[in-house]
């Protein structure tokens, strides 16, 4: 039975920066932002978007009335999570209105949540082949302003329906994987911005990638000249095309060319976007989908995810025939062309725009938001969320 990615969609908030115009802010080249790691924009939220309606707004263009009443799991990874109790999944069910006869979890490990929730997925669906699984990955990624890790910020949201018989890519059985108790990047619980040691978790990034490349070779006997691209988790962009140098010279020039190409084409959402840390990968695996228009049916592709702290996975899925028939292309382009520029200091004023932490009652203005999900305040230290087709 094959087991795979059914349905995939993506959500980014309506406001973004321009990173050249956040590098003269800085005092920076702007080639140091759009060459020296990779991003044109990222991708800002207003006050009314959290993980809760990122996630919210990115499955709901995809889930069918069909879907909603197949699906009996729902797996939240996030690493902005805002209850220490209380999946941020089950607020999502509800929006969605999914059958009440499910499992709804939240799972955290950095970057590497939404594939530990895939991999929960397979197995689920291994013994329901009938079922359906909405994985999300969504995130808003803090670091300060005027911080080192300033620009390689972002926010958005991926949402997958993992099946049997999927339609868009079938996941391989075989992966590698390997955790290591590093301090590279972390967020107290006192702090709403990340803490990172950005040398440490580039070294160790490349050195799990190498670690789990190299142990998946000996599981499946496969090497580069069986794939047609590998997608990266991408903090920022130019992270995939540093792990990917660390393989070259295991093939030949035209598989060099081939990968290279095909990076490239995975880039394009997450360099308009951002980080979106849990989502972060599967937003590339959708660029490469929608934007590399010579990829073929049966085709394979390698997938690495990395979350620092730190967990790494390489595993592999195969596209299915006609998987582009369900790809939303046009949707995407557009939500990503019709967003508005912030200046810098409406920037700066959005970020530091932030929810009352004692829980006071609070309540936000929606009409400037055109998602459908908003966040429409807090009472009773509870957070209000708003349907707008259901208002």
């Amino acid at each position: 039975m094959k087991i795979g990615i059914d349905k995939i969609g993506f959500y980014a908030p309506h406001l973004f920066l321009d990173m050249n115009k956040l590098a003269v802010a800085r005092d920076v080249d702007p080639a140091k932002y759009t060459i020296g790691i990779g991003q044109e924009k990222m991708a800002i939220a207003p006050i009314t978007q959290d993980a809760v309606s990122l996630a919210a707004n990115a499955a709901l263009n995809i889930l069918d009335d069909k879907d909603k009443e197949d699906i009996d799991f729902v797996i939240f990874g996030t690493e902005s999570g805002i209850d220490y109790s209380k999946s941020a999944g089950v607020y999502i069910h509800d929006l969605l209105g999914l059958n009440p006869k499910a499992r709804t979890i939240e799972v955290k490990q950095a970057c590497y949540g939404a594939t530990a929730g895939i991999q929960m997925a397979k197995g689920h669906i291994a013994l329901h082949p009938k079922s359906k699984v909405l994985v999300l990955g969504a995130d808003i990624a803090r670091y300060g302003l005027n911080s080192g890790g300033e620009a390689t910020q972002g926010a958005g949201a991926v949402a997958m329906v993992i099946s049997a018989d999927p339609r868009i890519l079938a996941l391989e059985d075989k992966s590698a994987y390997l955790t290591a108790d590093i301090m590279d990047f972390w967020r107290p619980v006192y702090s709403d911005t990340a803490m990172v040691d950005g040398k440490l978790s580039n070294e160790k990034y490349i050195s799990f990638f190498e670690s789990v490349w190299e142990d998946y070779k000996v599981q499946s006997g496969f090497g580069l000249e069986d794939f047609t691209a590998i997608c990266f988790h991408l903090p920022y962009t130019k992270m995939g095309q540093k792990a990917l140098r660390a393989i070259y010279e295991q093939g030949t020039e035209e598989d060099k060319e081939r990968l290279v190409a095909n990076l490239e084409a995975s880039k394009t959402y997450n360099k308009q976007v951002g980080n979106i840390y849990t989502g972060s990968l599967y937003l590339s695996l959708l660029s490469l989908l929608e934007q590399q228009e010579e990829l073929q049916d049966g085709a394979r592709i390698g997938l690495f995810s990395y979350g620092s702290g730190a967990v790494g996975e390489f595993f592999t899925g195969v596209l299915q025939p006609g998987y582009r028939k369900y790809l939303n292309t046009y949707d995407h382009e557009e939500l990503l062309a019709s967003r508005t520029e912030l200046s810098v200091d409406a920037y700066e004023t959005v970020f530091e725009d932030t929810l009352p932490a004692d829980g006071s009652t609070v309540e936000l203005e929606i009409e400037a938001d055109p998602a459908k999900i908003a966040l429409s305040g807090i009472s009773g230290h509870m957070r209000h969320y708003v349907h707008k087709d259901k208002k």
